[in-house]
C-alpha cells in the first residue's frame, strides 16, 4: 500500500485505498457479522492500510459502534471519516436529519459516543439536504474544529457549484477549509469527469471515490449468473447491464483481465490507480467489501499495472459525453488559440 496527500489543504497522510464500512453490522438486513467484519478490518490494516470511512446512518449505527472497538487498540494510527445528514436510527425525525448545524453537531456528539473516540478526523456532510445554505454548514464544521471535536470536513455528493463557494467562503472568512469532496466514480461511473473532478484539481480538494467496482458490476459476476444479495437484497447503489455502453464496457474489463491473467475486480481497482497517477490531487478509491474474501480479492489490484494501450481503450469503453458547455470548448479551443494550438503548452489541469 502506498500512501498520498489527502488534498492540499490538510498535511493528512492516507492509504491509496480506503476502507468503507457500509458493511459492517446487519441493521440493513444485508452486511457482515461481527467476527467478519473485524477480519476486513484486521485484513485491511495488515495490507498497510489507514483511511476508514464510515457515517453514522450505516447499518442504523452498528458500522461506527463496531468500528468503535475496532480502532480502540490503535487509535492514533488510522484517519478516521464519519458523515452525518441522513440519522442513525430507524426514525431518523426531524431532528435528526438534514444538514444544520443542531444536526451536526448531536451527530457528531452521537458518533463519538459509539466511535469511542474524542475526535473525528474527517467530518462529510453525507449530501446535500436542498435546504440548508452552505454558510451554516461552514460554520458547524469551523465550530466544531474550534471545539476540537473534528479536524477537518468535506462535502460529500454535493453539486460542484456549491463545493466550490463553499471552498471559496471559507478561505475568505478564514475559517476551517473544505478538505475534500465524496463522489461515485468508477469506470461505470464517469460523470464527475464533466464538473467534479476538474473542480477538485483546481481547488486542491482531496477526492473520495466511493462505489469503485460498480456495486459490483465491474466484477463481472451479474453477467455470470452469480446470486448476490447486495443486488437482490440492499437493491441500490448497483450498476447493471442495462444498454449497449454497458455491455461493451464490461467486454472490454473482461478483455483486459483476459489479457493480464487478473481479475475483473483487479482491472477496475487498476484503472482507477491509473487515474491517480494522472491527477494533481489525491483520487482514494474507497473499497466496500462485505468479506475477508472480498478485501483480498479487491487488493490483487494494488500490483496490476495497465499498459498504456489498456488505459485508454478502458477510457473509451466508459467514456460519458461531457455535454455543455465542454464540447462547445473543445471544438473552439483551436480558434481561440489563434490557429496555432500546437505550439501552445496547455496546463496538465482546468484554470481555476
Amino acid at each position: 500500500m502506498r500512501y498520498r496527500l489527502f488534498g492540499r489543504h490538510t498535511g493528512l497522510r492516507v492509504s491509496e485505498l480506503a476502507l468503507g464500512t457500509g458493511n459492517f453490522g446487519t441493521g440493513w438486513g444485508h452486511g457482515a457479522e461481527r467476527d467478519e467484519a473485524r477480519a476486513v478490518f484486521d485484513g485491511y490494516a495488515e495490507a498497510g492500510g489507514n483511511f476508514i470511512d464510515t457515517a453514522d446512518t450505516y447499518q442504523v449505527g452498528q458500522s461506527e459502534s463496531l468500528l468503535g472497538d475496532f480502532l480502540a487498540a490503535d487509535r492514533d494510527y488510522f484517519v478516521l471519516a464519519t458523515k452525518y445528514t441522513l440519522g442513525a436510527g430507524p426514525k431518523a425525525d426531524l431532528a435528526r436529519t438534514g444538514n444544520s448545524r443542531k444536526t451536526m453537531i448531536r451527530a457528531v456528539e452521537d458518533s463519538l459516543k459509539r466511535l469511542r473516540t474524542d475526535r473525528i478526523d474527517l467530518l462529510w456532510t453525507h449530501m446535500a439536504d436542498g435546504m440548508t445554505p452552505m454558510e451554516e454548514i461552514l460554520r458547524g464544521f469551523d465550530d466544531l474544529a474550534r471545539a476540537g471535536k473534528i479536524l477537518h470536513a468535506g462535502l460529500s455528493n454535493f453539486p460542484a457549484w456549491r463545493i466550490a463557494r463553499g471552498a471559496t467562503l471559507a478561505e475568505l472568512r478564514n475559517t476551517l477549509p473544505i478538505a475534500g469532496i465524496q463522489v461515485e466514480y468508477s469506470l461505470a461511473e464517469r460523470s464527475p469527469d464533466r464538473e467534479l473532478l476538474p473542480m477538485a484539481e483546481a481547488l486542491g480538494l482531496g477526492a473520495a471515490l466511493w462505489s469503485p467496482l460498480g456495486g459490483g458490476f465491474l466484477t463481472g459476476k451479474y453477467r455470470a449468473g452469480k446470486d448476490d444479495s447486495r443486488l437482490t437484497k440492499l437493491g441500490m447503489l448497483v450498476h447493471t447491464e442495462k444498454s449497449a455502453r454497458e455491455t461493451a464496457l464490461l467486454d472490454a474489463v473482461l478483455a483486459v483481465a483476459d489479457e493480464l491473467g487478473a481479475t475483473p475486480t483487479h482491472v477496475a481497482i487498476a484503472w482507477l490507480r491509473h487515474k491517480a497517477t494522472l491527477s494533481s490531487t489525491s483520487l482514494i478509491p474507497i473499497l466496500g467489501p462485505r468479506s475477508r474474501a472480498q478485501l483480498d480479492g479487491t487488493l490483487g489490484g494494488l500490483t496490476l499495472a495497465l499498459s498504456a494501450e489498456q488505459a485508454a481503450r478502458l477510457d473509451a469503453a466508459s467514456a460519458m459525453p461531457l455535454g455543455v458547455p465542454h464540447v462547445q470548448l473543445a471544438e473552439s479551443r483551436p480558434r481561440l488559440a489563434g490557429g496555432v494550438l500546437e505550439q501552445i503548452d496547455l496546463p496538465p489541469v482546468p484554470v481555476a
